[in-house]
C-alpha cells in the first residue's frame, strides 16, 4: 500500500487500532505456540503443521504492516465538524430511490470502512461519488451495471 491518504471515522480508526493490537499481541502468541507445538512433531521438512503455522505467521505479519501503513496515512473525519449543507465524506444521507420506490440511508465513508451491507458506502464508489457535493432536494443519476439509478436526496445529517 502506498502513501495514499486514508479517510476514517473515529469508529473506523478504533477498529483498525484494535485489530492491530490483537494481531501484534494475542494472535502472535497463538501462532508462536502453534509453531512450538509443530516443532515437537519432528522433522520440519515433512511437517505440514509447521508449514501451515509459518504461513499463518507470514500472513499475520503482512496484515500488521498493512494496518500500520493505513494508520500512518489516516486522516480522521471529525463528525462534529462536518458541514451538512451538502453531502461530504462522513455525512449520512437519506435518499429516495425512484426505481425501487424506497428510502435508503447511506453513510459516506472512506474505502477502508466501506460495508455496503451496513449501508456504509465509499466516497470512491459510483453512488458515493455521485452523491458527493449534492444538496437536499437534488436528484442524482448514477450509472450502475444494470443501467442508471435515479435518487432524490431527502436529508443530509451527521
Amino acid at each position: 500500500m502506498s502513501g495514499k491518504e486514508i479517510f476514517l471515522t473515529y469508529e473506523g480508526l478504533r477498529k483498525l487500532e484494535d485489530e492491530l493490537e490483537y494481531l501484534k499481541g494475542e494472535r502472535r502468541k497463538e501462532i508462536a505456540e502453534r509453531i512450538r507445538q509443530a516443532l515437537t512433531f519432528g522433522d520440519i521438512a515433512e511437517n505440514s503443521e509447521y508449514d501451515e503455522a509459518k504461513s499463518e505467521q507470514a500472513q499475520n505479519e503482512i496484515r500488521i504492516l498493512q494496518l500500520e501503513n493505513m494508520l500512518k496515512y489516516a486522516t480522521v473525519i471529525d463528525e462534529d465538524e462536518i458541514d451538512t449543507d451538502a453531502v461530504r465524506l462522513g455525512t449520512r444521507v437519506k435518499v429516495y430511490d425512484m426505481e425501487y420506490d424506497e428510502e435508503v440511508d447511506y453513510h459516506i465513508v472512506g474505502s477502508t470502512e466501506a460495508d455496503p451491507a451496513q449501508y456504509k458506502i465509499s466516497n470512491d464508489s459510483p453512488v458515493g461519488r455521485a452523491l458527493l457535493g449534492k444538496k437536499a432536494g437534488d436528484i442524482v443519476e448514477v450509472a450502475v451495471p444494470d443501467g442508471t439509478v435515479k435518487m432524490k436526496i431527502l436529508k443530509i445529517y451527521k
